[in-house]
């Protein structure tokens, strides 16, 4: 693959996730009535941990969009997708009837997913650049 076309999918999926996992940040950080109702009292979830899993979100998008920073920005991919997981799981263990609207979460791994990928590709190509010109 053409590699500006790497380096086009990679920020264009990654872009894409971050945008996804900054929007479900917000309401966090600002600890609006919805995020209550949905972390604390759907979820029961304590309220101290509101503005925690929202700032943490926005601080691995952060990472996510400043190029290099490579093993910093494995931790953040990890934790964004443990994020997601535990929204997942949280959602399914308490509802008391299968809602497929829960599995519409599972499309915001997609970017995420797409955005890993080919970030491990544009380090491969990286990698063959360094070596062909040495």
């Amino acid at each position: 693959m053409n590699p500006k076309t790497i380096n086009t999918l990679y920020w264009i999926f990654t872009i894409l996730f971050c945008a996804l996992m900054i929007f479900s940040s917000w309401s966090s950080i600002l600890v609006n009535e919805d995020s209550v109702k949905l972390i604390h009292g759907m979820l029961g979830y304590p309220e101290y941990f509101i503005p925690f899993t929202g700032w943490a979100k926005l601080i691995g998008c952060i990472v996510l969009l400043i190029p290099g920073k490579g093993r910093i920005k494995e931790w953040a991919y990890a934790g964004l997708f443990f994020d997601l997981i535990a929204a997942v799981y949280s959602g399914i263990a308490v509802s008391k009837t299968f809602d497929p609207l829960m599995l519409t979460l599972l499309f915001w791994f997609i970017p995420g997913i797409l955005s890993y990928i080919y970030w491990h590709k544009k380090i491969k190509l990286n990698r063959t650049n360094i070596y062909k010109t040495n």
